[in-house]
């Protein structure tokens, strides 16, 4: 009998611990989200994007003339405003955005990756990002004196930096900006050649037409590089989310890792330009309810990094919560 209720309590304690430890799915640090669309996250940073427009209404026949909220100077001679190869004249407006800390970069996807003479990208250090528009009637109107000049504080950006030259930003089908160097084009401007010169505490940048112009130079490490990869949290990809990498001590620049594979879930930078023994933060941002979802992580490179993200890393928080986190980085 004795042996009975031994054998009967084992077998109740042995069916005890295997419901207990079976899967009790999510936990506390562990919640269950769903990804947002890849609408959803689009909204999230055009709205951002909208948000950080000035506009100026001026009269075409006159030029342009406009002081931004940062102290920059657009300046566009009268008479050099066309449509459709006509001279413009009347009523029009300018739709200008300036963009000089990584906080804004993320927000707005507009990171400073720059195509070097390979073809690769490798980061930028940025004296400002500029994007330029005119239009009538809802027509984009034309700069054709190639004569837009923009005058830029240096102070903005940490000081004069003579190495700095102008380049062009063209966004991809993926919706990943690229900037190439204006090298060697003619026209008005410095004499090294790249549309941009240092007077005193000013940049002096003449870009050919509107559109993204940023006055940059390519962040210059001599150390061994190296290729990292970062994996997002499940059910996260390059349509709702993305990955981002602030380097210590560099508040006007932001690199994005801007492919991904289906197959292994990664975000990778695939260049091999990441310094090995590089102190920075890896950011990982989507949406969630019309605000941000994101998470920071301090790392120091090591060669053939991979970086992961849990759900429960994220907090949820408002575009001041993403920028302020930022904008505290080192």
């Amino acid at each position: 009998m004795k042996f009975s209720k031994l054998l009967f309590l084992i077998t109740s304690l042995a069916i005890f611990s295997f419901y207990g430890c079976a899967d009790k799915g999510p936990t506390n640090t562990d919640p269950v989200i769903t990804p947002p669309s890849a609408e959803e996250f689009n909204a999230l940073k055009e709205a951002a994007w909208e948000s950080r427009k000035q506009t100026h209404d001026f009269d075409a026949e006159d030029g342009i003339s406009f002081t931004s909220e940062n102290g920059v100077d657009l300046n566009i001679p009268s008479g050099c405003l066309t449509q459709d190869g006509q001279a413009a004249s009347g009523s029009a407006t300018l739709e200008y955005v300036e963009l000089f800390e990584r906080s804004n970069m993320l927000v707005t996807n507009k990171p400073t990756m720059g195509v070097d003479s390979t073809g690769n990208k490798k980061m930028l250090v940025s004296g400002g990002s500029f994007f330029i528009e005119a239009t009538q009637n809802g027509e984009e109107l034309e700069a054709s004196c190639n004569n837009i000049q923009l005058a830029i504080p240096t102070d903005l950006t940490g000081g004069p930096d003579p190495e700095m030259t102008l380049w062009t930003g063209t966004v991809d089908e993926d919706g990943n900006l690229a900037w190439d160097e204006e090298e060697g084009k003619p026209g008005a401007g410095g004499d090294n050649g790249n549309r941009v010169f240092t007077e005193g505490n000013t940049y002096y940048a003449f870009p050919h037409d509107f559109g993204a112009t940023n006055v940059d130079r390519f962040y210059s490490d001599p150390r061994p590089k190296t290729t990292l990869q970062v994996r997002p949290p499940e059910g996260y990809d390059a349509e709702n989310s993305a990955v981002y990498l602030s380097y210590d001590g560099e508040g006007n620049a932001l690199a994005n890792l801007d492919t991904f594979d289906e197959n292994s879930g990664i975000f990778s930078e695939h260049y091999g330009q990441i310094p090995v023994g590089l102190e920075m933060h890896v950011i990982f941002v989507s949406e969630e309810d019309g605000q941000w979802r994101y998470a920071i992580k301090a790392v120091t490179v090591e060669e053939d990094d991979i970086y992961t993200f849990t759900i429960g890393e994220t907090q949820l928080g408002s575009e001041q919560n993403l920028t302020d986190a930022i904008a505290n980085l080192p």
